[in-house]
This record gives structure tokens, C-alpha cells and sequence, in this order.
């Protein structure tokens, strides 16, 4: 099944495609011959999942998805949340992002947090949504230099190791990412039997 995934990060391209069977192959926008960013103007992870699925829908007349994805830190009343990749300012910097983030919780003891990514998918018109949650925690420093985000300061619950001291196979074990996209695949194999 050709299914086009309505992102440019291609860090997200690459945990889905680990995440999926071979039977999917997954169309990027830039192999879509897209090039946009598609904004997310929402206030809501599911909205702006919508959003950009709605978007490339409208261009391609394609089945497609797309996530939206925020770490949710609790003692901070959910921030960042959907803003988490424009968290420090509009031009989406990791680094400065996770400043911000350690600097909010510098006197917390209180470090929960948990990522969540909502998946819609525009299959034959119709919209569908898929959620995966990871539990964890906010550590005082970076660790790692895999993934992206926040990456270098989450450690997922059964872990000893922040997400960017994993290598992308050992961190589809707690994945949100890949939670949602099990659902997504559980889904459209369902459709096929």
C-alpha cells in the first residue's frame, strides 16, 4: 500500500518506516514533490493532525496521514504540548527549546511528562485518528546524541536511558511515535482481510 506521510522532518520519516511492515511504503512530501510547510494553527494535537493531512488531501487527492507530536510536561500544565517544536520561538530550534524546558522546571521535583502523538489518516475521504502515549520523566541534562527534540531529556518509564541514548529500533519499544503507528497499521490491515 502507497500511502503519502505529510511531514518534511525526516527524523519522523524515519521511525514510522522502522515502525511499518514492508507491505506500506511510505510516500514523503518531498518525494510527493511537495514543497510547503504546512502550518499548525491549532490547539490541539488532533487539530493540527488534521490539519496537515487536510492539506496535502486537497493537493494530492491521495490517501495520506500525518502526526502532530508534544511532550507533555505535567507540573508545567502540559507545556510545551502542541507548541513543543516552537516552544522557544518561531524558528524551531532543539537546542533552545530544551533550554526553556530545563529552565522552567530548574527547582521542580516534580519531572513527569509523557509525549503523545495523535495520527490522522484521509483514507478514501474519510478522516481517522490514532493516539500513542510514552510515560517518562525530564532529566537535569542532556544525554545521547540520537533522535531529535527532546530527545537528550526524556527518559521513558522502563528505562534507564534518555530517547537520544537509543538507537531508533530500541526506542519503537516505548515509542509514542510508534504506538500510533501500530494502531494506523493494525487498522489498515483489518481493511484488507
Amino acid at each position: 500500500m502507497k500511502i503519502i506521510f505529510a511531514t518534511n522532518n525526516q527524523h519522523k520519516v524515519n521511525e514510522v518506516r522502522t515502525a511499518l511492515p514492508e507491505n506500506f511504503d511510505i510516500i514523503t512530501l518531498k518525494e510527493a514533490g511537495i514543497n510547503i510547510d504546512i502550518p499548525e494553527p491549532h490547539d490541539t494535537l488532533q487539530d493540527n493532525a488534521m490539519e496537515k493531512a487536510r492539506t496535502i488531501h486537497r493537493l494530492t487527492k491521495t490517501n495520506c496521514f500525518s502526526e502532530d507530536t508534544g511532550l507533555e510536561v505535567y507540573s508545567l500544565n502540559n507545556e510545551p504540548g502542541v507548541h513543543s517544536a516552537r516552544y522557544a520561538g518561531e524558528e524551531k530550534s532543539f537546542d533552545r527549546n530544551i533550554d526553556k524546558l530545563l529552565s522552567k522546571l530548574k527547582n521542580s521535583t516534580d519531572r513527569k511528562a509523557r509525549f503523545r502523538t495523535v495520527i490522522c489518516l484521509i483514507l478514501n475521504d474519510k478522516e481517522y485518528f490514532f493516539e500513542g502515549i510514552c510515560e517518562g520523566e525530564i532529566i537535569n541534562e542532556r544525554k545521547g546524541n540520537q533522535g531529535f527534540g527532546y530527545d537528550p531529556i526524556f527518559i521513558p518509564i522502563g528505562s534507564s536511558k534518555t530517547f537520544a541514548e537509543m538507537s531508533i529500533r530500541e526506542k519503537n519499544q516505548f515509542s509514542h511515535r510508534k504506538k500510533a503507528t501500530d494502531k494506523l497499521v493494525a487498522f489498515l490491515n483489518n481493511l484488507n482481510k
